[in-house]
């Protein structure tokens, strides 16, 4: 299997993710947006929609059709931390993400593999001998460090076809680092909102460490596959 995919440094979306932060708690604090996103605005939004009986659903059920548009998972977790907390933001994203996975997964099962193989292009023949040959790892590595849009990996599990179980927890363990890393950042951004010096930069910078260390951890777990 030729390691192809280490081709792409995903670590440079987890800086950027810092930086973001860094970017928007000076524009909050040190231009004219301060005077129009308040931390008291922001408080009044998350409490209208916490008091909705319909967000909760609505929130996990908007994860499905934003993965077959490509539309960026994190914003919609930052989103959800924001309204409804670290505690329920991290356990809606989750629930949210594992219901899209299903999705795709039986969307790519319904689908002739070669079918799914033409939309997958050439360029990904690698993850599908991988997740043939190693199944619940190779999902789980996949996932943690992305190869292809989340959807057009659900498309090729689905296709394989890999075992459910083994997708579904492959699927959550690789997304679990993600997601409590976008959730520390959502509810730092939420920090930033009520007073930008309260931002936890210790925290912020321990979890890019750690996400920078799991990436070369997978991609050291792929480049053993080659050899």
């Amino acid at each position: 299997m030729k390691h192809r995919h280490g081709r792409r440094p995903a670590w440079g979306k987890i800086i950027a993710a810092a930086v973001v932060i860094a970017a928007l708690a000076a524009a909050w604090r040190y231009t004219p947006l301060s005077e129009y996103i308040t931390g008291e605005r922001v408080n009044a939004w998350a409490r209208t929609i916490r008091g909705a009986t319909w967000a909760p659903v609505l929130v996990i059920l908007a994860y499905t059709p934003a993965a077959f548009v490509m539309f960026p998972r994190p914003v919609l977790t930052l989103l959800t931390v924001i309204a409804f907390g670290p505690w329920l933001g991290f356990a809606y994203g989750m629930t949210g993400i594992i219901g899209a996975a299903l999705a795709t997964y039986y969307v790519g099962h319904l689908l002739p593999e070669k079918t799914v193989q033409r939309l997958a292009g050439d360029k990904l023949d690698d993850v599908i001998k991988a997740l043939r040959r190693h199944g619940l790892m190779a999902m789980l590595a996949v996932r943690i460090v992305p190869v292809a849009p989340f959807a057009v990996e659900g498309l090729i599990a689905g296709a394989v076809p890999l075992k459910l179980w083994d997708y579904i927890l492959g699927t959550f363990l690789g997304m679990l680092p993600g997601v409590l890393a976008t959730t520390v950042f959502g509810s730092q951004i939420a920090a930033a909102l009520e007073d930008p010096s309260t931002i936890n930069w210790w925290i912020v910078g321990a979890v890019i460490v750690a996400m920078i260390a799991l990436t070369w951890f997978v991609r050291r777990w792929f480049a053993r596959q080659d050899s």
